[in-house]
């Protein structure tokens, strides 16, 4: 009879492995080092010494436990803070700007994990967190290159990632036919947003209610003019088989200024100014202006430099497509897709500052023009799968994209489930979004609820979790029957601030603490039926 020994337990309980993880690793080291079976654990200090970086490549992925993975108003520093000590792939995650908005191609989990694994190597995908994100990547980045084994000389290469299908990433886009824009403000609003539509009878491409959509821009040509000037380069020099005009009009940003520009500025000049170049360069703000140079700007400040033309396209970052929440359903709308696109205009230094796919979307761009384009596939953001269930979506502003999209879908399979719809912008008179669409719906029966906000009408300001918390009894009790719950907006201000009213209605109409108010709301974002969802929009890198 053999007798098959007992394996001593080497690995403490508190490290981040599971129980066959733990067991594996129990028996390599033993082996390893050949001690008994009475010999104590090692500590965690001794496992990563042992084998350097095991303890944050095993670790499986944590619970998001709301912070500080998906608190976008909290600053960069602070979830970095609280962050302190977790494994690589969590430090990386609380680097990003935690709206899970898909203009990386990722969820900022996923495109964490893809740094982590080297799947990924681009750090400047996340648009939304900008040069404070990619900055700290790139830090954590040279981290995770120390903690890697080296690469063997004879080792065969990494296979290559699967190519998507076209026009299903990023990386694979097709072409579609631009066909209009409409304005969606009455003449007097404050704001400028548009409903834009393309034609994908060409293209193929088909949707779900609920995802988004991806553009890629072009550059505006007059900010290309004054780049071209500032930089005093012919516009058809050649760039990789390109122009030099042509790079800059759709190949590279044009804002924020990056890092590598001020690098490049520093090498080109001297005394004071490539001091400030250099700290520029290196995250610092020498003159307090740092936040708004945008490429222009920066060559304005450093005036004269003449940076070779393929030198100075290096130094940029790529044009990344901006990804927009689909604002209709194929159901409705065959061969076709429609997006609900503020138009992004700022002054700057007496400068109007442009959104480049916005201001793009609704004036650059003309009917019967072909744009890249893709389809970026929702993850948790989709009806619910019974057609019988309420649902309540919170979408003001651009913010209702989504829940048009759903409102059709439902109208066109016939869901019998109730549909309650909070919407709200600044006045009433010039700022109510498909306002007729809405109000037939609602004649007809198939809009149960239509619930309004208007921040300008009045004295006082009121927002959508003003009327949450005026209609509490009746939300708690579609609650209570099950409803889904969905919010898109901005992910600053509003999302949180829909998530606090949420909390009051369930504590005072649920009769419960302020804590298990807090349990509940957190208890129906984690239902795998995923009852409560956040989408996030993105402001002014539209």
């Amino acid at each position: 009879m053999s007798i098959t020994p007992r394996i001593p337990s080497l690995i403490p309980e508190s490290a981040p492995f599971t129980p066959e993880q733990r067991t594996w690793l129990n028996g390599l080291f033993a082996g390893m080092i050949s001690l008994e079976e009475s010999v104590t654990p090692l500590s965690d200090e001794q496992v990563a010494k042992l084998m350097p970086g095991l303890l944050e490549r095993g670790a499986p992925a944590e619970e998001d436990d709301g912070a500080p993975w998906h608190d976008p108003a909290m600053p960069l520093p602070d979830r970095m803070k609280l962050a302190d000590g977790k494994p690589l792939p969590r430090r990386l995650m609380a680097a990003m700007a935690q709206q899970d908005c898909s203009q990386c191609g990722y969820n900022c989990k996923d495109y964490a994990e893809a740094l982590f694994t080297k799947k990924e190597e681009r750090l400047n995908l996340c648009v939304p967190g900008g040069k404070d994100t990619a900055r700290m990547l790139k830090n954590l980045y040279a981290e995770l290159g120390q903690a890697a084994p080296a690469a063997k000389a004879d080792a065969a290469p990494a296979p290559a990632a699967p190519v998507s299908a076209p026009g299903r990433s990023r990386d694979n886009p097709v072409y579609a036919t631009f066909l209009s824009r409409r304005r969606l403000n009455k003449e007097g609003s404050e704001k400028e947003t548009w409903h834009i539509e393309f034609d994908l009878a060409d293209c193929g491409l088909d949707y779900e209610v609920g995802d988004s959509f991806g553009v890629y821009p072009a550059n505006d040509s007059a900010l290309v003019d004054a780049v071209l000037a500032a930089l005093d380069a012919p516009p058809e020099f050649p760039i990789g088989g390109r122009t030099l005009r042509e790079a800059l009009t759709d190949g590279v940003s044009l804002s924020p200024a990056p890092d590598m520009l001020f690098q490049l500025i520093s090498y080109l000049t001297g005394g004071e100014r490539k001091k400030k170049a250099k700290a520029l360069a290196d995250g610092q703000d020498p003159d307090g202006d740092a936040g708004t140079l945008d490429v222009l700007a920066a060559l304005q400040k450093f005036p004269g430099i003449r940076p070779d033309p393929e030198a100075f396209i290096e130094s940029l970052d790529a044009l990344q497509p901006r990804v927009y929440s689909i604002s209709s359903s194929l159901k409705c709308n065959p061969g076709r897709v429609a997006l609900t696109v503020d138009a992004v205009r700022y002054q700057v230094d007496k400068r109007t500052r442009l959104g480049v796919a916005s201001t793009f979307l609704a004036g650059r761009v003309s009917p019967g023009d072909k744009i890249r384009v893709y389809v970026q596939k929702a993850q948790h953001f989709a009806l619910p799968a019974d057609p019988n269930k309420p649902i309540i979506m919170i979408g003001p502003g651009t913010g209702i994209a989504p829940f048009r999209a759903f409102l059709q879908e439902r109208m066109a399979s016939k869901a019998p489930g109730p549909n309650w719809l909070y919407f709200g912008h600044q006045r009433s008179d010039y700022d109510f979004f498909y306002e007729d669409e809405l109000k037939e719906m609602r004649r007809n029966g198939h809009l149960t609820r239509l619930t309004l906000a208007w921040s300008r009408d009045g004295s006082e300001k009121i927002y959508v979790q003003h009327r949450m918390r005026d209609d509490g009894r009746d939300l708690w009790a579609w609650l209570e029957r099950g409803a889904y719950i969905y919010v898109c907006g901005d992910a600053l201000r509003m999302a949180k601030d829909v998530e606090r009213a949420l909390t009051d209605v369930v504590a005072e109409h649920g009769k419960r603490s302020p804590e298990d108010a807090a349990r509940y709301v957190a208890e129906l974002k984690k239902t795998t039926a995923t009852k409560l969802t956040f989408i996030k929009g993105l402001k002014p890198w539209i």
